[in-house]
């Protein structure tokens, strides 16, 4: 689909076989504070998952998908549309690269750049949100280039590592020319 293709990365639907690659994203401990996860799932419950990925965003109420570079079909992240509410045109959206390695170089933003065009162009959404801890300054940087504007913040909304910390509700409407 030449929607969700970019110059350096392309995105794409879950197979079968990144049944490995999702089960570490999901069970990695370091990501579970901006997923708010709290706990390990098992190799089965992802396999239901991927069944279950072929699903319509208007069935699963989600739609995620792996994020490749343009020579491989080896995932190295993914990106997510989640909560979508057909009646009022929204949906969260968030994204994790799972190595180290391939953040800092444009593989989020231009991620995220062809999954906003996809979300306003094609599922005709009128907005968009995040939900971004307050220290995952990575994140802030990425949305806030993109034209999400912070409305709000939780106070003390997440408990990690022994306290708590604020969650930022960013948001981006589309404005139709």
């Amino acid at each position: 689909m030449v929607t969700l293709k970019g110059i350096t990365i392309y995105l794409r639907a879950l197979e079968p076989e990144d049944l490995d690659f999702v089960f570490a994203i999901e069970n990695n401990e370091t990501i579970w504070e901006v997923s708010n996860t709290q706990t390990p799932y098992s190799r089965f419950l992802i396999m239901q998952y991927l069944e279950n990925a072929h699903q319509d965003i208007h069935q699963a109420k989600q739609l995620r998908l792996a994020i490749c570079k343009n020579d491989t079909l080896e995932p190295i992240g993914l990106i997510d549309l989640f909560d979508f509410d057909p009646k009022n045109h929204r949906a969260g959206i968030g994204i994790v690269i799972e190595n180290k390695k391939n953040r800092n170089q444009g593989i989020g933003s231009e991620a995220l750049s062809l999954l906003i065009k996809y979300a306003f162009n094609h599922l005709n959404l009128h907005q968009l949100f995040a939900n971004i801890g307050s220290n995952n300054e990575a994140s802030l940087k990425l949305f806030t280039t993109f034209g999400f504007q912070k409305i709000g913040t939780k106070k003390d909304w997440n408990f990690h590592q022994g306290k708590y910390t604020d969650e930022e509700l960013f948001q981006l409407i589309h404005r139709k020319h």
